[in-house]
């Protein structure tokens, strides 16, 4: 009996306990709170770094539109939806090209693409104004760009097949395309703080995420359940480029949907991540 509880002792002291996961993992060594980017930063606009990223939200939106559009554009010409990529096709391109866009550029600008996410991340706090609106800027050129490239390959066709703008679809409302915009977006931009969230990797570090792929998933669930209401806009960007280019009067009657819906979107996918999951403003101050 001696003999056995000495290898029970040996063995307890040989294989320790595995370290605890979850919140019970988490300590102030590997994770601490970080400070609110101020409002405004003039540092900013000396710093080559600033430039650089305006320029990657740029080329990234640009990229976006022009694989995005012509995608929608090859469903439209289509005689039917089975001699093409269909619908779930435009989903994963839309996706798709959001996984790569953002692994991309994630470690430049952020990999927001998207005035909705820059907007969410700037009421958390995330970035100061003054990168904020220069991003919206240069998203929003970047997808006037993209876009243009793809009508000036086939003007004549861009015009027929729609130019993939946003409307919304016939037997909607602009209350159901406002709401599906709100909610897409929601998803969205959740997801994005939820996949980025720095205590979120410091207590999970053992289980390995890719923070693109969860947000490009997204990007495609959303537009399975919402092409068919609005066509998916949830990136006023997007949305702008395609009607600015296309430029016709039905593209702009909902255009307003696709500005409020998002921002709202976000604004209510950030408040929830920052109050209700991270619970920030309770946080008592060392």
């Amino acid at each position: 009996m001696e003999g056995r509880e000495e290898d029970v002792k040996l063995g307890a002291n040989k294989f320790i306990e595995r370290q605890p996961i979850g919140t019970s993992a988490q300590t102030d060594k590997d994770y601490k709170e970080s400070p609110p980017a101020p409002l405004f930063e003039p540092g900013e606009l000396q710093s080559w770094s600033f430039w650089r990223a305006g320029i990657a939200e740029f080329v990234a939106t640009f990229l976006f539109l022009y694989i995005t559009v012509l995608t929608v554009m090859g469903v439209n010409r289509a005689p039917t939806k089975c001699a093409s990529v269909g619908i779930q096709g435009i989903a994963w391109a839309f996706g798709g090209m959001i996984f790569a866009l953002v692994y991309c550029t994630a470690g430049v600008s952020g990999g927001h693409i998207n005035p909705a996410v820059t907007f969410g991340l700037f009421l958390a706090r995330k970035l100061s104004l003054t990168r904020a609106i220069f991003y919206i800027v240069m998203q929003c050129l970047g997808a006037i760009c993209g876009a243009g490239v793809v009508k000036g390959f086939q003007p004549s066709r861009y015009e027929v097949l729609g130019g993939g703008a946003n409307v919304v679809n016939h037997g909607y409302t602009k209350g159901d395309g406002l709401g599906a915009e709100i909610v897409g977006t929601f998803v969205l931009v959740y997801t994005v703080f939820s996949a980025t969230d720095a205590k979120r990797n410091a207590r999970d570090s053992h289980v390995p995420i890719l923070a693109p792929l969860p947000i490009g998933f997204a990007v495609f669930l959303v537009h399975l359940a919402t092409i068919p209401i609005t066509g998916t806009g949830i990136n006023p960007a997007r949305s702008l480029g395609a009607a600015i280019i296309y430029n016709r009067d039905h593209a702009w009657d909902d255009h307003w949907i696709f500005w409020v819906g998002p921002f709202v979107g976000a604004a209510l996918a950030a408040l929830y991540h920052q109050i209700v999951i991270r619970a920030i403003p309770f946080k008592t101050r060392a």
